[in-house]
């Protein structure tokens, strides 16, 4: 919803949603028309993970021979993209990328620029980076894309990398230019990055917010916390830097620097720290189990401890 958002605020109307067999229905249930974001979705079933240029290549003919905005849906950035959009639309490169500076790069692709800031080369998750540079999952393209991506071949993972195929455009002579992002870059699928950071903790201690119909009893809760609604905290601890989605309950458990979406159960657990648990999760004691968790754990997931 927050990439709707984004994209939505740059006048951007038609938008292309990849949907997987598995999960569709869900990503249908929850964007339904796009009504809420004045947008027009349409749904592009991508049979296999092919990679992200076998995406674009599957959304071919709703893409036409149209400049595009690609934006992956578990990535998150500050600031919007009004500027990326009015730097593209108003440039002559077929390819407009965004860096950002990491720590470990051998996670991401990784460019390397020329001195006017234009990409040079262009690796994907190298063992020893060119550079700190780093791709954040926003891209414009113009039509030149999909002949690069004709011309590629599957990476030694089995997967047609968006990274060839802007390495295949500046083979070919294309330029690509690139923007540095100043802001804050949040990757989903990252752990690390969905639970966060805080540079200031003392300035955030005491900050709690308790959703509708949400009843705490015989509970500590230290902030930053933010729990949803129609919860029920009852006998339980919730640490600093968590998260609560709606319709949870944490009986008896201990928690923080968590994130735990809508309808979990936890009941009985004695810590669980620097965690993810998607929607549906029940987690309950029952035996002696270790005195720590550390989990990332899918929707509707069950574990007995």
């Amino acid at each position: 919803h927050f990439v709707l958002e984004q994209i939505a605020a740059v006048g951007i109307r038609d938008v292309g949603i990849i949907i997987s067999p598995e999960t569709g229905a869900a990503v249908r249930a929850a964007i339904g028309g796009g009504e809420r974001w004045g947008i027009q979705t349409t749904y592009i079933p991508q049979e296999s993970p092919g990679g992200l240029a076998h995406a674009v290549r599957t959304a071919q003919a709703f893409l036409q021979n149209s400049p595009f905005l690609m934006f992956l849906g578990d990535n998150l950035i500050q600031g919007g993209m009004q500027h990326l959009r009015d730097r593209f639309t108003t440039g002559a490169a077929e390819a407009l990328i965004l860096l950002k500076e990491v720590a470990d790069p051998r996670q991401f692709g990784v460019a390397v620029l020329n001195g006017d800031g234009s990409v040079q080369t262009l690796v994907e998750k190298p063992r020893i980076p060119p550079s700190n540079l780093a791709l954040v999952g926003v891209y414009l393209f113009r039509p030149a894309i999909h002949a690069a991506i004709g011309r590629i071949r599957p990476s030694a993972r089995g997967e047609l990398e968006i990274t060839d195929a802007i390495q295949e455009l500046l083979r070919d002579g294309g330029r690509v230019d690139a923007v540095r992002l100043e802001g804050w870059w949040l990757d989903a699928g990252k752990k690390d990055d969905l639970l966060g950071t805080v540079d200031d903790p003392e300035a955030v201690t005491g900050r709690v917010e308790i959703g509708a119909m949400t009843t705490v009893e015989r509970s500590v809760i230290r902030g930053p916390v933010v729990i949803g609604e129609r919860c029920r905290v009852q006998g339980a601890f919730i640490g600093p830097y968590t998260a609560i989605g709606d319709d949870t309950t944490i009986a008896q458990t201990s928690i923080q620097h968590s994130v735990v979406l809508d309808h979990c159960r936890l009941d009985g657990v004695d810590r669980v720290e620097d965690s993810v648990l998607g929607r549906g999760v029940t987690i309950t004691r029952a035996t002696d189990g270790p005195k720590a968790l550390r989990v990332f754990v899918s929707d509707d997931s069950q574990i007995s401890l």
